[in-house]
């Protein structure tokens, strides 16, 4: 470490620390963070907005003893840096370095995992409670933004907490993504007087005097309450905290460590639960990040001096296909509705919004919300399409059963980021979706091979209209293939890809054309090895599936999936029901989480590729690999 912080046993350090020489740590921190990211990829906009208030936090209060919890954890790079992992920090993302999210297994000063957003506050809340039954003393944050208030846990949370009304602060980081920002001198002197001591008691000593006074006592406080009331709305931009019941501060310029700190010195005269709006620059201290916040939000490696991605794109991606093929269809086909939960761009639905901003809803960091409003759409006659990622439909589980499946409501779910996804690690993998779906009645689930399955599929969901879809399609790019006009698959047929006697490989997905690399390797072995593309995970093929493992008596189920319900479950259970005894082996995901790390190690780390597919065959087969013939 150079610089400033070199000689800091940081975050203590900090504290000796001047305004100038924090200000000097931040250019230093921003510029190794660009360097990191730079080659690593990364979340980098909102983590440069928050570099001033992660100096301000950690230089006035007491990490780990006092608990932070910043929400939306991609914001959080500087907080790592300031604790303990400035020598780590060059491993972000990467297999087996550091978690590009707080993570407590990682340090002890992140007091709670925060992957998905909106969830800071109830956290921070439990912390607070958890301290007060306990006796402690410590300082429990919240940092929550870069539109994470649009989650509606954010208000269950805030609402809960202005009825505990125990002491606790949110710090809201309004970078221009969530509430508009009201800068001015006028808003943080009104915050100085409403902390200042002297103005509780001037308060309680006219609303003293004034009951005394016979008969128009009560009268004249319940006019001067109006009054006052009325002008906090006009001049106070946090009315809605404070009706919530939390003390509000601010605005304050997030960038200017000073004024953030006399809020907090101001803060800790006040007992209750305090809210600080801070407003931040996204992207701040690095013009490419400033002038396009959303392309660096989270973005793989780039050129530093110029900000454009290090590697040009070859091939397109399977969000891209699924975007391309949504706005063709939509042409002729007035009923589509496409809804997303702040990820517009990263569903591949840029396209659909320009073209037909009337038939397109982002509702905001709001899943709950996006499937129960398709549910109705759909029951309205409309077709809609919610386009999520895996990791994120989890939030909408209640929704999706008894808003969606239990009306039989024809809503297309376009599952994306399903299987493993990467770098961003446990809370962000797709590897559930199979499962916690499949269990619903009435709910269809088809996971494409390649790309033109996956315009294939799209066609055929619009095509059904018995009951909602889900389309599962990887983080990938696509294999390349020569493009062709979309056709309605046959409901719930697989697909035969390989003859063979000795053994039947049924995969589901992406994992399709490694089970097929893995065949031919297992041909040169004596190993005869039929494989079935499933292309139904719900409802499976049983003519197919029960023909061929009848044939074979050996049978491989292969997903990209937790073992636990999943693809490989459905085929079991299939086998046992129509009578047919014989060995299976499922090959998915074991029962734990999977960690952070490029998409192609982790596949082979879980042996769902051709290699690993193939000696697990071989396994199962009872041989052992010859030597030259693979």
């Amino acid at each position: 470490m150079n610089g400033i912080l070199g000689s800091l046993k940081l975050p203590d350090g900090l504290k000796n620390l001047d305004e100038a020489q924090l200000n000097e740590a931040a250019l230093d921190i921003r510029k190794y963070m660009v360097k990191t990211v730079a080659e690593n990829g990364g979340h980098l906009a909102a983590s440069l907005g928050v570099v001033e208030l992660a100096l301000a936090l950690h230089s006035y209060y007491n990490s780990p003893d006092d608990k932070i919890v910043w929400d939306v954890g991609h914001q959080s790079y500087p907080h790592k840096l300031l604790t303990g992992r400035w020598d780590y920090f060059t491993t972000l993302r990467q297999f087996e370095g550091l978690c590009g999210f707080p993570k407590p297994a990682e340090s002890e000063h992140d007091p709670f995992l925060t992957g998905h957003s909106s969830t800071s506050i109830s956290a921070a809340l439990g912390l607070a409670l958890a301290r007060d039954y306990n006796g402690d003393d410590y300082k429990v944050i919240a940092v929550i933004g870069d539109g994470a208030l649009t989650g509606g846990m954010s208000f269950e949370a805030l609402n809960h907490a202005g009825h505990i009304k125990t002491d606790m602060m949110v710090i809201l980081n309004d970078n221009k993504m969530s509430i508009s920002s009201n800068v001015g001198s006028l808003s943080s002197y009104l915050g100085r007087i409403r902390s200042d001591p002297k103005y509780s008691r001037l308060k309680n000593d006219f609303e003293s005097f004034v009951n005394r006074l016979p008969l128009v006592g009560n009268k004249a406080v319940s006019f001067a309450e109006r009054i006052k009331g009325g002008l906090k709305y006009l001049v106070i931009p946090g009315m809605i905290f404070e009706e919530l019941g939390f003390t509000y501060f601010g605005p304050v310029d997030g960038h200017n460590i000073k004024a953030i700190k006399n809020i907090f010195k101001q803060a800790d005269h006040m007992k209750g639960p305090i809210l600080v709006h801070v407003v931040t620059e996204k992207g701040k201290g690095y013009s490419y990040a400033e002038r396009s916040p959303e392309v660096f939000h989270g973005i793989g490696p780039f050129d530093q001096t110029n900000g454009l991605p290090l590697k040009k794109k070859k091939s397109t991606s399977y969000t891209e296909v699924f975007g391309q093929t949504l706005l063709k269809l939509s042409r002729t086909n007035k009923q589509v509705i496409a809804v997303t939960a702040a990820m517009t761009a990263g569903t591949g639905l840029r396209g659909f919004a320009r073209e037909f901003p009337e038939r397109f809803y982002d509702v905001g960091i709001a899943e709950q919300h996006a499937v129960t409003l398709s549910a109705a759409l759909a029951a309205g006659g409309m077709r809609p399409v919610v386009a999520v990622y895996s990791t994120f439909l989890q939030r909408a589980y209640d929704q999706i059963l008894h808003d969606v499946c239990l009306q039989n409501l024809p809503v297309i779910f376009a599952v994306d980021r399903a299987g493993i996804t990467g770098e961003d690690g446990e809370t962000h993998q797709g590897l559930f979706d199979i499962s916690f779906l499949r269990n619903i009645p009435n709910m269809a689930i088809m996971a494409p091979a390649n790309e033109n399955e996956l315009q294939d599929m799209l066609l055929t969901a619009f095509d059904y209209s018995g009951g909602p879809v889900a389309l599962r399609y990887p983080r990938d790019k696509v294999e390349g293939l020569e493009p062709k006009e979309p056709g309605i698959i046959p409901w719930g047929e697989g697909e035969l890809l390989k003859q063979g006697e000795d053994l039947l490989i049924i995969a589901a997905g992406t994992v399709v054309n490694p089970a097929v690399e893995a065949a031919e390797k297992l041909f040169w072995q004596g190993i005869k090895t039929a494989v079935i593309n499933a292309r139904f995970v719900k409802p499976l093929d049983q003519e197919l599936i029960v023909t061929w493992a009848q044939k074979c008596r050996r049978v491989i189920t292969i997903e990209e999936n937790v073992l636990a319900g999943g693809f490989g479950s459905g085929v079991l259970e299939l086998l046992e029901k129509q009578g047919v005894r014989l060995p299976v082996k499922c090959i998915g995901i074991d029962d734990h989480f999977v960690e952070h790390g490029s998409r192609s190690r982790l596949l082979s780390r879980y042996k769902l590729d051709a290699e690993g597919i193939f000696k697990e065959a071989l396994a199962f087969a009872g041989k052992k690999a010859v030597e030259g013939q693979t």
